[in-house]
């Protein structure tokens, strides 16, 4: 552990439930840096497959598919066949898994909307002049609107939301705080559809081949849920804000922040968007607006060529290709705004544009490289098959009811959250076998991946392995120089606690009242 950290912890309020904190975040820490990098991790796991394999296959283990009545066994990833695939169909496992062509496609139109200052305008603007009494709950919901722009949210928002506390006369550690912690709990609320939801429908759809070949899990498939959800959250942070971390004595900056002086008209201005700017935005919603308006009024005629097979609208090209659509429609938007405002002159400059967004993907793109061949060995051994029957099997012994069965998954995510913290990396390990698992139970893949995506998001801001709790630490440290994990985990924990229960409190009614997730 570092002096700067060590000494954090012995100058914050030195109260029992304080020291606990800190005590349980170090564990989490040295447990998670024990463990080795995703990439290695998986590579782990596929040695762990190969060896499982070939001792139950030696023991002819294997289960009968529901409704199919055909009978899987264990393959044997250590034999002749398996060295074929491990070897021979390197390329084609890295190739054909599903969510690396989705998100270089999504991507490449976000990075260009991104490149051209699109999403800090929007950001500024959503929140720039909003009342002080409101200032919490603006901050909150703005946050969920940027998890349109992935990672890029984090860079803008935090020491946007301590610059914009801090103009209020309100404790810019407490803006640091609401910026990172809705942007981070509330990761898979969002009032509009992100790459999250293309990469993790791609996902869920693969899964449940196994039990259905052609069902189809489409990326709004929580689109409803998750609409709802993003308002829900930014009230409850918004709640547990107020009524408890402003109630803290240890809000105030260091001294030496504290007394410099604030410009306020100056610092107005620097959050202010320009005219020019202001115009870009107007010019990129109205581009928005009419694509949007395209597309839907593109739709209606039951023989329009964007229509599925018998007029469907689900399993139309537009759900089936939404990776594209998205794509595309950031690009356009971005290259509106870029040209309006003046941050790009021409083509180059979004060709730039998507290059260097290609060059943020590199570390993404090596993981996947080792996930898909781990997923791959798992798929070809049958493992995630007789495991899916068996669990299931269990489940129906047990006699437990959905919404328990549901609940049980939503701790157990949380938990494994705490030390695999990539969203995708985690559902793409658990989905081969929670999906096809579930829907032999009765539970649809829809609500076992809204589950998910409530039990992946609230954890996110109280563990130090997520590389963004570094960087919020990072900026508090701006105003408090002696901020550490513990200074960071004590402000996020409390509403990652309430957060927990009232999110999974709302699914569970959901899921019982039987209301549709999405459209799917």
């Amino acid at each position: 552990m570092s002096a700067t950290m060590t000494e954090s912890r012995e100058t914050e309020p030195g109260s029992r439930s304080m020291r606990a904190m800190n005590r349980a975040m170090a564990a989490i820490e040295k447990a998670g840096n024990r463990l080795p990098d995703p990439f290695w991790m998986f590579w782990a796991l596929a040695a762990l497959v190969a060896v499982l394999s070939a001792v139950l296959a030696a023991e002819h283990v294997g289960a009968v598919l529901p409704g199919t009545h055909k009978t899987v066994k264990v393959q044997n990833l250590l034999s002749k066949d398996g060295f074929n695939l491990v070897v021979g169909h390197a390329v084609d496992n890295f190739a054909n898994f599903p969510p690396l062509a989705t998100v270089l496609i999504v991507m490449l139109g976000i990075v260009v909307a991104e490149k051209s200052g699109l999403f800090e305008t929007l950001l500024h603007r959503l929140v720039a002049r909003v009342p002080g009494k409101f200032l919490t709950f603006a901050l909150a919901l703005t946050a969920m609107v940027s998890h349109v722009a992935g990672d890029a949210a984090y860079v803008t928002l935090i020491p946007l939301g301590a610059a914009l506390y801090r103009a209020a006369g309100r404790s810019p550690v407490l803006g640091c705080v609401v910026a990172y912690v809705s942007i981070s709990a509330g990761f898979n609320a969002s009032p509009s559809l992100t790459t999250t939801d293309v990469l993790l429908s791609s996902v869920s759809t693969a899964a449940a081949h196994v039990v259905s070949p052609h069902y189809v899990v489409t990326p709004v498939a929580n689109y409803y849920f998750g609409l709802a959800s993003s308002v829900l959250m930014a009230v409850v942070i918004t709640i547990v804000v107020e009524t408890v971390l402003t109630r803290r004595s240890d809000l105030e900056p260091d001294e030496a922040v504290a007394a410099a002086p604030i410009d306020e008209k100056a610092q107005a201005q620097a959050m202010e968007a320009t005219a020019r700017q202001r115009t870009a935005l107007r010019g990129a919603a109205l581009v928005a607006l009419g694509l949007t308006v395209l597309l839907v009024v593109a739709m209606i005629p039951t023989h329009s060529p964007l229509r599925g097979d018998h007029g469907g609208i689900v399993n139309s090209p537009v759900f089936s290709g939404m990776a594209l659509v998205l794509g595309v429609f950031f690009a356009v938007i971005g290259w509106v705004y870029g040209r309006l405002a003046g941050t790009f002159r021409g083509a180059p400059d979004v060709m730039a544009a998507m290059a260097d967004g290609t060059r943020s993907m590199a570390p993404t793109i090596v993981l996947f490289f080792a996930l898909s061949q781990f997923l791959a060995y798992f798929k070809w051994t049958n493992l995630g098959d007789v495991l899916a029957v068996k669990g299931a099997e269990l489940l129906r012994d047990l006699h437990l009811s959905g919404w328990l069965v549901l609940l049980g998954v939503a701790v157990l995510i949380a938990v494994m959250n705490l030390l695999v913290t990539s969203g995708s990396a985690l559902w793409a390990l658990v989905a081969p076998v929670l999906v096809p698992m579930l829907m032999l139970t009765g539970i649809h893949p829809e609500a076992t991946q809204a589950m998910y995506r409530v039990a992946d998001s609230v954890t996110k801001c109280i563990t130090p392995m997520s590389p963004f709790f570094m960087m919020a630490v990072a900026y508090l440290r701006q105003y408090r120089r002696n901020a550490g994990i513990g200074t960071l985990a004590s402000f996020t924990l409390p509403v990652a606690a309430v957060a927990w229960v009232v999110w999974v409190a709302f699914f569970l009614i959901w899921y019982l009242l039987g209301i549709p997730f999405g459209i799917g």
